[in-house]
């Protein structure tokens, strides 16, 4: 069942109405949750290398919606929503909220949690694989 390809089209449709994409929305989506955060933070987050997360938060920067943060170490960049950001959060996580619920319609609510679950089982499988490869690389 491929999911992925239709979701993330979908979702990127509504994003583009605010100039923004599925990356951008997840960087939102961690400072909103999770409060101030470096770049490594969200590239581990993302699952994807720092250069990517820069990208995306410099566009950010550029648009008025993050800014950074006074840090003990001068080599990090920790960064957070501005006012702008919080405000375009908001509004645009009443469309996330709706979209959501209609591509869960006639799923219930233990379907859902037992979905997550074995989401997260599944991703714990690859991301262990994938030490288990490098184990057997050395």
């Amino acid at each position: 069942m491929m999911l992925y390809r239709p979701f993330e089209n979908k979702l990127n449709a509504m994003l583009s109405k605010h100039q923004l994409q599925r990356a951008q929305w997840t960087v939102f989506y961690y400072l909103n949750t999770f409060g101030p955060a470096t770049l490594v933070e969200i590239a581990n987050y993302q699952g994807v290398e720092k250069p990517t997360v820069t990208r995306t938060i410099n566009r950010l920067e550029e648009l008025g919606f993050v800014e950074k943060i006074p840090s003990s170490d001068k080599r990090e960049k920790r960064m957070q929503l501005t006012q702008a950001g919080i405000d375009i959060y908001l509004k645009i996580r009443v469309t996330i909220d709706e979209f959501e619920m209609d591509i869960l319609n006639g799923v219930s609510a233990e379907e859902q949690q037992d979905t997550i679950r074995i989401m997260q089982l599944i991703r714990g499988n690859l991301i262990n694989q994938g030490e288990e490869h490098d184990t057997v690389k050395s």
